[in-house]
């Protein structure tokens, strides 16, 4: 089919926030999967932000896609199915990953509408530039959260794994300083990995990050069965010399699983789930380096990666929980006595996961700050490596100084996660599908405006029942 090189301009340029017209949404819907075939000018790069032809595999996609969802969000999913009881945790966690499936869908549908693949030219073609200045702000701070979320767990689970093995206190070597491990981590694994150019060149080591996490389910299933709820809750309080596990503090000392239950720390577990399934900064760039690519293709690694990531949450949450009950802590590693063989192994390989999680999370807000600040200049190494190391200082700094992962989880589920999963898809199709092919009273747009609402009323309550506990003092009470 032909197309005028007027329609071609309007599909190709994100600036113009006009309607398309009907042939060219025609043209849209028979090549679904076109790539903009036009040179930039020396020294600039397409508006459309595409570096190259995709070439990454449907399974290497769904590697690092599963990786971005999956994170340091799992070991806080115990936490959560203790303070909503198993039916209500396992229905609100399918209603999210749900709602995280039809947001995407919602993404790729405005990326196919207007041709443009990246978060941020999506925001200038709905809101203008405030629109692209809000969404970049949005992915950096919910990246640099879960960076220092991943970060974090390195900072606390390293001293004691290096400890173990070398049968010592903590305390009693540098090198089992926990600030000065994760600046040593940062330098010699995170930094050489983010500064590749490509995204798709990440699918093996998150391939070997989904292992870990694999192998981190069996072995929680596993001790689910070897660990009584008495004698583990009492070796636990004894060998974790954590405060927050004495036996005293035990919640439910009857060991009764709890299928429905509502308590004031259950506005920290909402938002803990949210951020286990948010990987919507990820999926555009994913997108873009896609061998093959249609929005139908996208959509079916997107589903793929979070039914995989549903299961595995649902298993690790339910079995974790049904070890600890209600005593169990936000971090559940330190819910296993330190000394277990099998829980240092385990700690590893948790370790190595997120380790490798994390120059994954940084392309985006790379790209963001990219697209935020240079959005016409053409690739510069200098620039991709200084951007590369400020961000890895950033986040360095915070985690020395934050106080817990669980502030991380609460504060971060609570904004970015409901904008990123809510609130802008639903604007984005709100302002971009023209009015003439979905009328604004037509019922995907009313189900659009309805999933915006939802967010919007997620990051109230939530954030104001959290400010309320802080406010109280309540938010120690259960814990890390």
């Amino acid at each position: 089919m032909a197309i005028s090189p007027a329609v071609r301009m309007e599909l190709q340029d994100p600036k113009m926030n006009g309607d398309l017209p009907a042939g060219a949404v025609g043209y849209r819907q028979e090549r679904e999967g076109f790539l903009p075939s036009h040179n930039p000018a020396p020294g600039r790069k397409p508006t459309e932000f595409m570096d190259f032809e995709g070439k990454t595999s449907f399974g290497m996609s769904v590697f690092n896609l599963s990786n971005a969802i999956m994170g340091s969000g799992i070991l806080g999913l115990a936490y959560a199915m203790a303070h909503t009881g198993v039916i209500f945790f396992l229905a609100l966690l399918l209603c999210i990953a749900l709602l995280s499936s039809y947001s995407i869908h919602l993404l790729l549908t405005c990326a196919g509408v207007v041709g443009i693949r990246a978060y941020e030219q999506l925001g200038q073609r709905a809101l203008g530039p405030v629109g692209k200045v809000v969404v970049a702000m949005v992915i950096c701070l919910h990246n640099v959260g879960a960076m220092s979320s991943y970060l974090f767990i390195i900072k606390s689970e390293l001293p004691l794994v290096i400890g173990t093995f070398l049968n010592m206190e903590p305390e009693r070597g540098w090198f089992l300083n926990g600030n000065l491990l994760i600046i040593m981590v940062s330098v010699l694994i995170i930094l050489p990995l983010a500064l590749m150019r490509h995204l798709g060149y990440l699918g093996y080591t998150s391939g070997l990050s989904l292992t870990c996490m694999l192998f981190f389910l069996i072995s929680v299933i596993y001790k689910k069965f070897h660990i009584s709820c008495d004698v583990g809750h009492n070796e636990t309080a004894t060998e974790s010399k954590s405060p927050s596990v004495l036996p005293s503090q035990g919640l439910n000392r009857s060991c009764e699983a709890q299928m429905f239950t509502v308590d004031s720390q259950m506005f920290y577990t909402v938002p803990i789930m949210a951020f286990a399934f948010v990987c919507h900064p990820e999926v555009l760039p994913i997108y873009t380096e896609l061998c093959r690519p249609s929005k139908h293709r996208m959509q079916a690694v997107a589903n793929v990666s979070i039914g995989a990531m549903f299961c595995m949450y649902a298993l690790t949450a339910t079995f974790g929980y049904l070890t600890f009950y209600r005593s169990v802590e936000a971090e559940m590693l330190h819910m296993y006595s330190q000394k277990d063989l099998l829980i240092l192994c385990v700690r590893l390989a948790v370790l190595l996961a997120v380790t490798l999680t994390v120059p994954v999370v940084l392309f985006p807000i790379r790209r963001a700050l990219q697209q935020l600040l240079f959005p016409s200049k053409a690739f510069s190494w200098p620039r991709h490596v200084a951007i590369a190391v400020i961000l890895l200082i950033l986040v360095n700094v915070l985690v020395i100084y934050v106080p817990t992962i669980r502030d991380i989880f609460g504060v971060i589920g609570s904004t970015s996660a409901p904008s990123l999963i809510f609130i802008l898809p639903s604007v984005f199709y709100l302002r971009i599908v023209p009015s003439e092919v979905e009328p604004l009273s037509s019922l995907p747009k009313i189900q659009a405006l309805c999933f915006g609402v939802l967010g919007v009323l997620f990051m109230v309550i939530s954030l104001g029942f959290m400010f309320f506990n802080w406010a109280t003092g309540r938010s120690h009470v259960s814990g890390h």
